[in-house]
């Protein structure tokens, strides 16, 4: 592998945007259920890597037609696209698991062909239709290979049994570009709407999870505003777990959306960490306390479950717990199964 792509996997694990944890309560219910508790036998195999193929929906343009390598840049397209990816999985060995330190693990293996315009929405519904998904909204400074291959680790770690999505948008992909990703987000808010009725309304479809890190929670956040005020319960009503991990928000304006959910804010749970140090950056570059690093307590009193990741992290940054740390990865698996009624 280039070793431009091994430094940039590096600065990823190591310079993200922080997650953190605990459970909190419920609306009308304060139960608190802590990192590492009940998490049981995990599954031998995840749905991913019996076959590898991940659903994308993206705001991204595509690069080339049919596409070729990046396969989606940095630059804003028009309007959603939709992509079958085929992926090739990690080495199961024990070599293999030794030289992924260096290499990486999950990578694309191709993207046959993308569907730009009204009908990549549906087409993604399609894809998916008649099971559970569970769709990964990436954070700030990402790549769509990098995107990708998180949303394949996030799948295959929690071993889940449905269809991987993953929603990426227009992420510059470098550390000064703060501003552009923030605004790229925000532009893709519309898009993203589009696909969760596109969901939502297939009528054997399953029940819609989503997976937001850093930045993505502000897209995610802004955006289920969105479609409960559009679309309403019925829609809603189709929206499994939603786990904000290091939410990159600014706490007030968190606390605002947050309200404006009602009782879908029982769906929600924050992964948060007061020692992510890509908070206190982000924090230091747009202004204000990032909801992803504040008290536990706070968070609690909006109704959202916590999960207090700060002691879990063994290094500097302690952003991306949720890919990398079981216990973490076991508070997404819990909220799942919670909002699939198990």
């Amino acid at each position: 592998m280039p070793s431009h792509i091994v430094s940039r996997r590096i600065l990823l694990r190591f310079g993200a945007l922080a997650g953190a944890a605990g459970l909190a309560p419920s609306l009308g219910a304060c139960v608190t259920d802590d990192l590492g508790t009940g998490a049981g036998l995990p599954e031998k195999q995840s749905a991913l890597d019996v076959m590898p193929v991940l659903l994308v929906a993206t705001t991204r343009k595509p690069v080339g037609n049919p596409p070729r390598p990046p396969y989606f840049s940095s630059d804003r397209g028009r309007g959603l696209s939709f992509a079958e990816v085929r992926l090739s999985p990690p080495d199961r060995s024990l070599l293999g698991k030794v030289s992924a330190v260096i290499t990486g693990d999950w990578t694309i293996g191709a993207v046959p062909k993308t569907e730009t315009g009204p009908a990549a929405a549906e087409a993604f519904a399609q894809a998916a239709l008649g099971r559970d998904v569970l769709i990964y909204v990436h954070g700030y400074r990402e790549s769509f290979e990098s995107a990708a291959v998180s949303a394949a680790r996030l799948s295959d770690g929690i071993r889940f049994r449905g269809v991987s999505g993953l929603f990426t948008w227009p992420s510059a992909a470098a550390t000064l570009d703060y501003n552009y990703d923030r605004e790229s987000a925000l532009w893709s808010r519309d898009a993203f709407e589009d696909l969760l009725k596109a969901l939502a309304a297939s009528p054997s479809g399953g029940r819609i999870n989503i997976v937001a890190h850093s930045m993505g929670t502000l897209l995610t956040l802004e955006t289920l505003r969105m479609l409960r005020a559009e679309a309403g319960e019925a829609a809603m009503a189709r929206i499994g777990a939603v786990v904000l991990a290091a939410p990159d928000i600014d706490f007030d304006l968190f606390s605002n959306g947050v309200a404006r959910l009602g009782p879908d804010v029982s769906k929600i749970t924050v992964i948060s960490a007061t020692n992510d140090r890509a908070l206190e950056l982000s924090a230091a570059i747009a202004g204000g306390v990032r909801a992803g690093a504040v008290d536990r307590a706070k968070l609690e009193a909006l109704g959202v479950r916590v999960a207090d990741a700060s002691d879990y992290g063994g290094g500097l940054i302690n952003h991306d717990l949720f890919l990398s740390n079981p216990e973490v990865q076991g508070v997404v698996k819990r909220a799942i199964a919670r909002g699939a009624g198990v």
